[in-house]
This record gives structure tokens, C-alpha cells and sequence, in this order.
């Protein structure tokens, strides 16, 4: 129901822009359209690998390393895959979205999605040539530290 209003919303207000200007609108929506375009790749190219990982390892596999029983333990597991992935954002949550719904522990996702958004072992050398060797490397340090926080407090709070 959440969704269809969500959907109702965004038609509704893509039709007031359409009536206040026809030509703006759609400009923005062949914006959006090359936007999705580019996106596209990368979000199937990800949902590709998952679904492969899902068929391969079943939710039992998954619940042992990176489940609720896993404890700290998959919650390491989860922040340095995260630390030494590079995805992005919008494809980073369905795929901790599909973990979940497949076995994987909260506390393990938050600290997968924390330390993916925050820490950039990939992009580090591009970081080092801009703000340097020491700054790089205590951002990202302290980026790593802060996604175990991130999983303990929400292994706390639900």
C-alpha cells in the first residue's frame, strides 16, 4: 500500500510539473532516463553476482557466516568485505536488502553497509594524491572503527 501511494505521489507531482512546464519536464525526464541508462549496468552486473552468491551458497551458508549467530566474527567478515568493496549507494542497499532477506544477520549488514559507504581501500591512492598519505589512512581507520559502532548499535536498538 506504502509503495502505491509513494507511486500515486511522484505521478501526481510529475503531472503538475508537466502542466507548469511542458518543456522543463520533459528535459528532466530525458535526464533521468540517461541517468537510469547509466545505472542500469552496474545495478544488473551486481544483482547478477548476488544472485549467483544466493544460488550457490543457500541461506544456511549465509546464516552461519554472516548471520545473527555469527557474531562479531561476521560482523569483521562483513566490515572489511565492505571496507575493500566498491559499490555504489544505490545498489550497495539491495544488496544488503537481499543478505537479509537470505539469512544474513542485521548487525552484519550494518557494518557491510557502513564500512562500504565510509571506507575506500579501492579509491585510497586517488584520496592519498588529494589530501594525503596520513589523513587518507586515519579517515579511513577511524571510517572502519566507526562501522563496528554502527553494528553494535543497531545490534542494540532492534
Amino acid at each position: 500500500m506504502a509503495n502505491l501511494i509513494l507511486y500515486a505521489t511522484a505521478f501526481g507531482f510529475l503531472g503538475v510539473s508537466y502542466v507548469k512546464d511542458r518543456k522543463k519536464t520533459k528535459m528532466a525526464l530525458k535526464k533521468a532516463w540517461k541517468a537510469f541508462e547509466n545505472i542500469l549496468p552496474q545495478f544488473l552486473g551486481i544483482i547478477i553476482v548476488v544472485g549467483l552468491l544466493l544460488s550457490i551458497l543457500n541461506p544456511e551458508v549465509i546464516a552461519r557466516i554472516l548471520g545473527g549467530q555469527s557474531g562479531w566474527f561476521g560482523v569483521v567478515i562483513s566490515s572489511v568485505v565492505g571496507a575493500i568493496t566498491l559499490m555504489p549507494p544505490f545498489v550497495a542497499f539491495p544488496t544488503a536488502a537481499l543478505l537479509l532477506e537470505n539469512g544474513a544477520g542485521l548487525m552484519q549488514m550494518a557494518a557491510f553497509v557502513s564500512s562500504l559507504m565510509m571506507v575506500g581501500v579501492v579509491t585510497a591512492p586517488i584520496e592519498m594524491q588529494y589530501l594525503g598519505k596520513k589523513l587518507t589512512l586515519w579517515r579511513n581507520v577511524l571510517a572502519f572503527i566507526f562501522s563496528f559502532l554502527v553494528a553494535y548499535v543497531m545490534g542494540r536498538v532492534v
